[in-house]
């Protein structure tokens, strides 16, 4: 599980920020996360195949986090593209984009699907094989979702020394991945823990921006590997963190330690701060592993266990 910073900034974009937008890779597959305006000239400069992007998620309807998105439907369609684009966000999501493209007249060749979300409790929006997606109900002036991804466990690792013990066939070895037991030609059944080691712990992320700060949440992404979330303000504008529904960093900390979180990443910064690392400083008094979002940073969740 891999994920790239492509915006991290709150309100309007600026010569070298931009706001918010996210690629999260899972198993080789590109799910984006809000598409502030410009994301699709950040997925160029960080070299980011928009052909691999099938699924896109918008938290709510503000312009820092969908205006990109018309200008990547429309480039998609100059590119040939014809595999369907599914986008999951809020009531209203779809009318906006298809009133564009039709006054416009920029239908695109691909199909359209989208999923427009009202419930106010969290819900499964995507599963198959490999990943599974709810929503996390987020507190914010307008319906607001945050998103939690979750891999699904992948096979196991044979142990070649226990298979050439018992000289198992290669043809079983699928089977000993999956994580079947073997029955031997004598009858004897090998139990699968003595042919196999486990495989990668299955990692899982958790969005939450924009929100005021609120422990409704904690149950929703308890003990996540890791957790952005939104630090708009520091906690001398706790004020009007409050007064705009938004949360500090400060308060981002405390819901990483009540939610027993392993990594907490901060983002959405206000442009007001010219020094970002203050968000982490003031976390950390909080909750100890913090991490700072920045445009076209890259983390990678399997080299920071």
């Amino acid at each position: 599980m891999k994920l790239t910073i492509l915006g991290c900034y709150a309100a309007t974009p600026r010569t070298f920020t931009n706001p918010t937008a996210q690629v999260l890779e899972i198993k080789n597959r590109l799910f984006l996360i809000d598409c502030g305006e410009g994301t699709q000239v950040q997925l160029r400069k960080n070299k980011i195949k928009f052909s691999k992007i099938n699924h896109i998620f918008i938290s709510h309807l503000h312009g820092d986090h969908f205006f990109g998105l018309i200008g990547l439907i429309s480039t998609f369609s100059l590119l040939g593209r014809t595999t369907k684009l599914h986008i999951y966000g809020p009531m209203g999501i779809k009318e906006i984009i298809l009133l564009q493209l039709r006054l416009s007249n920029s239908w695109p060749n691909f199909e359209l699907i989208f999923q427009e979300l009202t419930n106010k409790e969290s819900e499964l929006i995507l599963e198959d094989d490999k990943v599974k997606v709810q929503t996390i109900p987020l507190k914010h002036r307008i319906y607001t979702n945050g998103f939690l991804f979750e891999e699904k466990e992948g096979d196991r690792k044979l142990n070649i020394e226990a298979v050439n013990k018992y000289q198992i066939d290669t043809c079983y070895y699928l089977k000993i991945k999956k994580g079947g037991d073997i029955t031997l030609d004598n009858g004897t059944v090998i139990k699968n823990e003595e042919l196999s080691f486990p495989g990668i712990q299955p990692k899982s992320y958790a969005f939450c921006s924009d929100t005021i700060f609120n422990e409704t949440i904690i149950p929703n992404i308890k003990k996540v590997f890791a957790l952005y979330h939104e630090s708009t303000f520091l906690q001398t504008e706790a004020e009007l963190a409050k007064k705009t529904f938004h949360s500090t960093a400060s308060e981002a900390a405390t819901i990483a330690a009540k939610a027993q979180v392993s990594y907490l990443i901060l983002g959405h910064y206000s442009t007001r701060y010219e020094n970002i690392s203050l968000f982490k400083e003031e976390a950390q008094r909080v909750f100890e592993n913090v991490l700072l979002a920045e445009d076209g940073k890259v983390f990678d969740f399997d080299a920071l266990q």
